[in-house]
């Protein structure tokens, strides 16, 4: 990694407007880096904002990595994460591409690039890097060091996977800045990090060491901030996911918790298991912290993408109704007024239990 601004052009063949190319949508979003084509050729000819409003972007998506070249980018960012985390074989070749073009390639994926050497021998004849964003740094236990921060520490959590925690912690963090609170996002994820320049993907650390790194991003942005939103991970329901999901609620220690949900949803994503409701989410939530370093559910954020505004504001009310809480979308009516509504909550610390004996 680098701290080089970057020119991506982002490599999402066939799912540029699927759920599964977050990363794309999240980059082209909130990175300070600038995206400046996007590979998918079923889009090809169009915008992104043709495809996608809501991220108000002109780069325009081109059926290939030759193509997106016109556009002068330096790096290609593969912009999908597939089930899974592997490289499809179909992809190879526009890596290729790249690396002999002499760009960088910046990866999310679980399957390392850098250590293909097909990309590799590529990567040589190019004069070019990859940066494989999961690979994380050497981390210790947890050891708690993380209970005597000063900072106040929010984790978004989740309904399920892919519901919006990133965006919920990022927009939050933007509107405690605006507020005048000195406040940072803790990225948590491969998506994240791209964003921040800086974080530890969590599900790429081995279990016993997962609650360790939490704790260490935690503890560094602990430095800067007063007010610390870390992006939360999967689902706690989640039969895949729940493990990094429960790293985080102890590894990070929060104060305070944002439960992140997308109203349209019924099942855990890739399985028949049902959504907990509001209450049990709560509940099970604020159960896990209880034992170990009690936390409330202080506020509801939800992710009304795939509904019209009347539809959105009812679900807002009836998340309001059922769980006596502040409820908005922070991405389509803002973030400052849920915010300000859970400020109060943010202002406390909480204390890890001790044991007694």
């Amino acid at each position: 990694m680098t701290n080089k601004r970057r020119r991506y052009a982002i490599l999402t063949p066939g799912d540029f407007d699927d759920t599964r190319a977050k990363t794309a949508h999240g980059v082209i979003a909130y990175a300070q880096d600038e995206t400046i084509a996007v590979v998918d050729p079923e889009h090809s000819g169009k915008r992104v904002r043709d495809v996608l409003p809501y991220l108000e972007s002109d780069a325009p998506i081109v059926a290939s990595v030759a193509d997106a070249l016109a556009f002068g980018p330096t790096s290609l960012l593969v912009g999908v994460a597939p089930p899974g985390g592997g490289l499809p074989d179909a992809w190879r070749g526009e890596i290729i591409a790249a690396l002999e073009a002499g760009l960088e390639v910046v990866s999310g994926l679980h399957q390392t690039l850098g250590d293909d050497p097909e990309f590799a021998r590529a990567a040589r004849r190019g004069g070019a890097t990859i940066w494989d964003v999961r690979i994380p740094p050497p981390v210790p236990l947890f050891s708690g060091e993380v209970y005597g921060v000063e900072a106040r520490v929010v984790l978004t959590v989740g309904s399920d996977c892919a519901v919006g925690k990133m965006t919920v912690a990022l927009e939050l963090t933007k509107a405690a800045r605006e507020r005048g609170v000195r406040s940072q996002f803790v990225a948590t994820g491969q998506t994240g990090i791209m964003i921040a320049g800086a974080g530890i993907a969590i599900d790429r650390v081995i279990s016993d060491f997962a609650s360790g790194a939490a704790e260490r991003i935690v503890v560094d942005a602990a430095r800067d901030a007063d007010l610390i939103f870390v992006e939360g991970q999967g689902g706690i329901n989640h039969p895949a996911f729940a493990a990094v999901t429960l790293a985080l609620v102890y590894g990070a220690a929060p104060d305070a918790l944002v439960l992140v949900h997308e109203p349209k949803r019924e099942t855990v994503s890739g399985f028949e298991t049902p959504l907990l409701s509001y209450r049990q989410l709560i509940r099970t939530y604020e159960g896990l912290c209880a034992g170990v370093k009690p936390a409330r559910v202080v506020g509801v954020a939800l992710n009304t993408r795939a509904l019209d505004e009347a539809a959105a504001r009812a679900a807002l009310e009836r998340a309001r109704e059922e769980t006596g809480l502040p409820a908005d979308d922070v991405v389509r009516f803002g973030a400052l007024a849920l915010f300000d509504a859970m400020a109060p909550a943010f202002a406390a610390k909480t204390q890890a239990l001790r044991a007694s004996g």
